[in-house]
């Protein structure tokens, strides 16, 4: 059986001409049959891509060939053919590529101290240190770090109003923080840096590096990682776990989960029985009978036939020259 790739990566860098990068971009990422979601924004670029192995290697090469993601942080893991982790492919143009919500954070101009994977059990197990997880609160319920602290935020927004009810410069001297891939992490360490925090550490590559890189033996890791995708989880080998995901709110489910009373397949679990509309319930409805549809008729959600691989190629390629002739012409500019 083959296997996808699944790439998650970010960067946190000057984009001043994000929104012209968008079109190209995804010309390049469908060209090549790939799923997922990329975020652009002037601050950088964040998002996870699924297809086959000479399509994630396009987008890497388009990437590189941009000359500013020199500094990309990515990640790569298999999964089977069968298993699909996006229905489609999108890139969207942000404010922020991972949202706090408070102008002027940058982890461009100030950032904690990364710590290899190597190195985190460590850092967290020293009695000095406070170890915070800055994923939301589902993701901590599905696993953790042993001995990290839940913030219980329900978003990213949430946490610098969490950090100042519960952390004191002063008081909390050193501070480990940790998130799925590191893009949280990473800024948060920023904003603490402005709030007076002086020792800030985050996990280089994030939990998932963490993962591929320390062996399951000398882990300090309890459960599974949610991830943002059709996987909802992967184990200590990066394979998908055992939790299943409500595809109304998006959250981890178990088994026993769905043999709750609350339970609607594509429609509801006991997590947000109260959180949607009848109106929305109904088009929640609707999808799943299309995706039962799909389903009963074979079809897949992921591949292109080769004849509009070939058209997308093409219009990649158009795409890009036309991107490369505006970075010349802007670094011309500079110039004079």
């Amino acid at each position: 059986m083959s296997q996808l790739v699944v790439a998650a990566l970010y960067q946190f860098v000057e984009l001043p001409d994000y929104q012209a990068i968008r079109a190209p971009l995804l010309e390049t990422c469908m060209s090549q049959g790939l799923r997922g979601t990329l975020l652009l924004a002037e601050e950088g670029i964040n998002g996870t891509i699924a297809g086959k192995r000479e399509g994630i290697d396009a987008v890497k090469q388009w990437l590189d060939a941009d000359g500013r993601f020199d500094r990309l942080e990515y990640k790569e893991s298999l999964m089977d053919d069968e298993g699909i982790p996006f229905y489609r492919m999108k890139v969207k143009l942000k404010k922020e590529i991972v949202t706090l919500g408070v102008p002027g954070i940058s982890p461009k101009m100030k950032a904690g101290r990364y710590v290899m994977p190597e190195d985190w059990n460590e850092l967290i197990n020293d009695p000095e240190t406070i170890t915070i997880d800055t994923r939301n609160d589902y993701e901590y319920e599905v696993g953790t770090f042993k001995g990290a602290i839940n913030p219980e935020t329900k978003t990213f927004r949430e946490f610098p109003e969490w950090v100042a009810d519960n952390l004191n410069p002063k008081k909390h001297k050193k501070v480990a923080m940790f998130c799925t891939g590191g893009i949280r992490c990473e800024k948060s360490t920023s904003y603490l840096l402005e709030q007076g925090f002086e020792e800030v550490y985050h996990l280089k590559g994030g939990i998932l590096n963490y993962f591929e890189q320390v062996p399951h033996t000398e882990s300090t890791w309890e459960g599974e990682c949610f991830v943002f995708d059709n996987r909802v989880t992967v184990n200590h080998k990066l394979e998908p776990g055992e939790f299943d995901q409500c595809h109304a709110c998006r959250r981890p489910i178990t088994d026993e989960d769905k043999r709750r009373s609350e339970f609607v397949v594509g429609v509801q679990c006991h997590q947000c029985v109260d959180e949607h509309s009848d109106a929305q319930r109904e088009r929640f409805r609707t999808r799943q009978k299309q995706i039962d549809l799909a389903k009963s008729r074979g079809e897949r959600h992921i591949g292109l036939d080769a004849q509009e691989i070939k058209k997308r190629q093409k219009s990649a390629r158009r795409a890009c020259a036309l991107h490369k002739e505006k970075q010349r012409d802007i670094e011309a500019q500079k110039l004079r």
